[in-house]
């Protein structure tokens, strides 16, 4: 990398090095190395290299990396820089202008479904006339996918600032589909603070476009350039948290309009408007009527098997309470009748799907009543950690019933968990399994059950893998940063165990 930043020497804008370095500290975003974080590691690490060399290249990439590092890696870098000015080591002529920008101004694109956001922050160098020369104005532009958790998806610079602004209005005019419109800077910026948090926190790689790890860094550095603020972001339209009579209440006037007449059986259909409505408030930024083709799809196809027990009643009901939903929240969202049909569609088409992708939880070999009993929450995506933290739940152990025993009742749980061992065995070590079994029934960290699966998959016993975590969550303490990094590096049981 030091050996690249030599071409910094040769660049003529603080754009064109922002961009270049951009570049190449993205080459490590997103990924993982072996003990510590990687911007630690990586980043950091190359701070220092570049520290110790001393030569112009290396003072240009410091400079650079300055602005546009992590803030650990910006005083470090900064640092670095000046002691190495001071040294007399030269630099480029724009080097002092580097992240000098003023935000000039900032705009979305969004579409009438709510799906996406397209939004443009555009600047210019402060420095003199600079900033009125038509190559020094420049503009951000971050796609924004609600459909994701609300995640950053896609991101680029355009140096054609007026014929990007332009075309959106063109688009937009042309499209009643499409909305285009000013918004304030720091409406902007918490709105796409939010997102590049959001892209940030899966712990599997997001689905982002492959330009995105090249200006990540341009990104995180302009952000910090437009003024702060609480303001909630105009293009998310978030609206207050939905309370539980509220929600009842927004199912209660579905069930009784025009759209929902021809359910035939009203308990399923009450039911499935509830899971539609929690789907909306806990999935998206609590906008239960906002509905589009993306978004049923991804709620039939992918959350509701992924996440949601249904009876047999409610499965048979789902797609056509959906379908009468969709009806109703266009009428009272305003949404064009094309977006209508289009999402009427689109229910229909993943209908099809929904038999094979929602599978009915009893073809797991698991009976209704225990289903119920490792599920009191609902919750689908939880029944294999579960099944793994209480593999016993059935069957008479002496004179003690298992079935009657509550995995979620903490009392039932320690003898639950005297059966899975053979013996006598430790309180405190007893103790230890308890806290293994409690957090992986809760789900927290999630990296404590992605580690136990990785070590089931290389074929190790399950008591093997349950004494792996409760040494890690033992070594650790209570530190949740440090026990979910430490989950995230095990490959493997340690010979020592």
């Amino acid at each position: 990398m030091l050996q690249a930043a030599r071409e910094l020497l040769a660049v003529r804008t603080p754009l064109d090095a922002e961009l270049m370095v951009s570049d190449m500290i993205g080459a490590w975003w997103g990924k993982r190395v072996k003990g510590g974080d990687v911007e630690q590691v990586l980043g950091e690490g190359l701070v220092d290299y570049a520290a110790k060399a001393g030569t112009p290249a290396s003072l240009t990439l410091l400079i650079c990396l300055a602005y546009l590092g992590t803030a650990r890696q910006g005083a470090k870098a900064e640092g670095a820089a000046l002691a190495m000015m001071e040294g007399g080591v030269a630099r480029p002529g724009w080097a002092d202008r580097v992240g000098a920008v003023k935000p000039t101004g900032c705009y979305v694109s969004r579409d009438a479904y709510g799906d996406q956001d397209t939004v443009i922050c555009t600047f210019a160098y402060r420095w003199g006339e600079a900033a009125d020369r038509p190559q020094d104005r420049h503009a951000l532009v971050m796609v924004v996918d609600h459909n994701m958790n609300g995640m950053a998806r896609d991101a680029w610079v355009s140096s054609h600032v007026d014929k990007l602004l332009d075309q959106a209005r063109t688009e937009a005019e042309a499209d009643p589909m499409l909305l285009f419109e000013e918004i304030e800077p720091q409406q902007a910026r918490a709105l796409l603070e939010s997102a590049m948090k959001a892209t940030r926190e899966p712990k599997t790689p997001p689905p982002v476009s492959d330009s995105y790890s090249a200006y990540h860094a341009f990104a995180r550095s302009r952000l910090k350039a437009l003024p702060p603020g609480r303001k909630r972001p105009a293009p998310l339209h978030i609206e207050a948290p939905y309370s539980r009579e509220r929600r009842a209440m927004l199912a209660a006037e579905f069930l009784s309009s025009d759209a929902a007449e021809h359910l035939s059986d009203p308990s399923a259909a009450s039911r499935c408007a509830d899971h539609i409505i929690d789907y909306g408030c806990e999935q998206d930024f609590n906008r239960p009527m906002r509905v589009s083709p993306v978004k049923c799809e991804t709620f039939l196809l992918d959350w509701l098997p992924r996440k949601v027990m249904l009876s047999r009643a409610e499965q048979e009901a789902m797609p056509h309470v959906l379908s009468a939903w969709v009806r109703f929240a266009a009428g009272r969202t305003g949404l064009p009748e094309r977006g209508l049909r289009a999402t009427q569609d689109a229910v229909w088409e993943a209908t099809a799907k929904f038999p094979e992708s929602y599978r009915d939880p009893t073809s797991f070999g698991l009976d209704l009543p225990l289903l119920e009993r490792l599920l009191p929450d609902g919750d689908l995506s939880a029944l294999a950690r579960r099944v793994f933290a209480f593999p016993f739940l059935q069957g008479m152990h002496g004179d003690i019933d298992l079935d009657k025993l509550d995995p979620a009742d903490q009392a039932d749980r320690r003898t639950l968990l005297r059966f899975d061992h053979v013996g006598d065995i430790d309180e405190e070590h007893l103790a230890w399994h308890e806290e293994i079994a409690t957090r992986l029934w809760d789900g927290d960290p999630p990296q404590l059950w992605e580690a136990a699966q990785r070590l089931l998959d290389l074929g190790h016993d399950r008591h093997d893998v349950l004494h792996v975590l409760i040494e890690i969550a033992e070594r650790i303490g209570g530190d949740p940063e440090e026990l979910a990094a430490a989950l995230d590096d095990i490959a493997d049981i340690p010979d020592e165990i």
